[in-house]
């Protein structure tokens, strides 16, 4: 069931969502070349905790999961496109990470991720993370009143198919408010004009993912929760919880 939040349920949402705005930069801040991602992991842990939030992603466990997630944060290196497990790997320069974190406040959530290069980017990388970011604010302008769920999923693959990306199969968004993960689920395709209308009151985590190869397909890891691009390229991930309001849309984890 598709839920509509008041004005201030979602304002509670734009607090959780400052928190993940904030872990989110200083995890950044910290991603240097010989960091181990464990590291990175503690510093959300200790931002999420001087904040009086708690972790959406430690302990979650969907159907498609063997174990629970044992971390606070999914971080995902090179290949790996979502839900990469932190671990002992120190990053190396050149490395290709996206970082993805969320967190309830006082019963409330709120979901983002960002994309960076540790230390020399390459011109690839910056210009993949560059189309992905772009995406996702096009996907974000799409959500305006009278509009509807598949023009969100056209955004995003119009600017990934035509910078030549792969646009991996069942990737996508999905509502949120007090669940992480709640009705409707916001395909990264789509049919412009067609879906799910878009009204004020509805929240959404959009989340674009590309893949450098051009190709659609991925794996997953034997630990059941790392998923990386069939082809082996670098891939990417940005989101944001953003609400839809009578003004247009609101991003509520934006720094």
């Amino acid at each position: 069931m598709v839920e509509i939040k008041t004005a201030a349920e979602t304002e509670a949402m734009a607090e959780a969502g400052k928190v993940v705005a904030a872990a989110l930069a200083a995890v950044a801040a910290h991603a240097r070349a010989g960091v181990s991602l464990l590291e990175l992991d503690q510093v959300a842990r200790t931002v999420m905790d001087e904040s009086g939030a708690r972790s959406a992603f430690l302990g979650y466990r969907p159907s498609f999961a063997p174990t629970p997630f044992p971390a606070v944060i999914c971080a995902s290196v090179n290949e790996v496109i979502v839900h990469g497990i932190p671990s002992g790997y120190r990053l190396r320069d050149g490395d290709l990470l996206s970082v993805d974190f969320g967190v309830y406040l006082d019963g409330w959530a709120a979901d983002a991720a960002t994309s960076l290069v540790v230390g020399t980017p390459r011109a690839q990388d910056t210009e993949l993370i560059r189309t992905a970011e772009a995406a996702l604010e096009a996907a974000i302008a799409a959500c305006v009143p009278g509009g509807r769920l598949g023009d969100i999923g056209h955004a995003v693959t119009r600017i990934g198919r035509a910078a030549g990306y792969g646009v991996p199969d069942d990737f996508g968004g999905h509502g949120i408010g007090r669940a992480m993960h709640e009705d409707p689920h916001v395909p990264n395709r789509g049919r412009p004009g067609r879906g799910l209308p878009l009204r004020p009151g509805l929240v959404l985590a959009i989340e674009p993912m590309f893949t450098a190869g051009g190709g659609d397909g991925y794996v997953i890891a034997a630990d059941g929760w790392t998923m990386s691009s069939a082809d082996g390229s670098r891939a990417v991930h940005v989101e944001h919880t953003v609400a839809i309001t009578e003004d247009g849309p609101r991003v509520l984890t934006r720094p």
